[in-house]
């Protein structure tokens, strides 16, 4: 595994540059045209930009939320606005992501099926539980909490939290396939995944209390651990849909617990 040099690796420009990058591959936001693929013999990685994005997300997904409660509307009505405001930002390139990897894992027999099955547009029964359960995680979570101000914070913490462990996966991963999303980014050198982890702790333990911090954060790690580990035996590495995957479940782990109030 290569570590990217730390040269220019805080340069204003560059971090613009990563940050723009990012949000076009992880959102539908109108920004222009240009290239989501990671520039030839660049200093950094965009992806160490990922959980900035996420928090944006979250953000507007509080704020479908907020509105939400503003017109009266009941805890779950605006837990399904929350959603859906994120899921329409996104184009659904997470969820997507989840059910191809459910599909895969549950109905290839071999390394090059599963990754048929995953490139595969149709949704199998796999994928549809898969979807369902995860949703309803997060939509039940959302509408337990206690009004907008919560849903707000765990919301920014679980769409930044849980793509601040992408840049990590990249690096440690090699990707499955000779082609497609992962192969086009690139791998992330140490430096850029180190960076994204700490982008999406510190938010956590800045917006969360600390005992719902630290809970979310070693929930996440469990989660995306285990599913990498997943990706390994049964793929060989990690693909775009693999990084989706992790994605969800992360961002479902967080708001579980912050609806739980993570007792212990």
């Amino acid at each position: 595994m290569q570590i990217t040099p730390i040269r220019g690796f805080w340069a204003p420009a560059g971090w613009c540059r990563d940050l723009l990058v990012a949000a076009r591959l992880l959102t539908r936001l109108p920004l222009g045209r240009g290239s989501t693929a990671r520039p030839a013999e660049p200093a950094t990685h965009p992806a160490r930009c990922y959980p900035l994005v996420g928090a944006g997300i979250g953000l507007l997904a509080g704020l479908a939320y907020g509105l939400a409660a503003w017109l009266a509307l009941p805890p779950f009505a605006a837990a399904l606005a929350a959603l859906t405001a994120a899921i329409l930002v996104t184009g659904a390139l997470h969820e997507d992501g989840l059910a191809d990897v459910a599909d895969g894992f549950g109905g290839g027999s071999d390394p090059t099926g599963k990754l048929a099955i995953m490139r595969d547009s149709r949704i199998g029964t796999y994928g549809v539980v898969a979807l369902v359960l995860v949703l309803a995680v997060r939509g039940g979570s959302l509408a337990a909490l206690a009004g907008p101000a919560s849903a707000l914070a765990a919301l920014v913490t679980a769409h930044s939290l849980s793509r601040g462990g992408l840049a990590t996966l990249m690096w440690a991963l090699p990707p499955a396939r000779s082609d497609g999303l992962a192969v086009a980014t690139g791998r992330t050198g140490g430096a850029d995944a180190l960076a994204g982890l700490a982008i999406g702790v510190v938010g956590a333990l800045l917006l969360l209390d600390l005992e719902v911090a630290i809970v979310a954060i070693l929930a996440t790690a469990t989660l995306q651990t285990g599913l990498a580990l997943q990706a390994r035996r049964q793929i060989g590495g990690i693909t775009g849909d693999v990084l989706g995957a992790a994605q969800q479940l992360g961002e479902a782990a967080v708001l579980l617990v912050a609806c739980s109030g993570a007792t212990l």
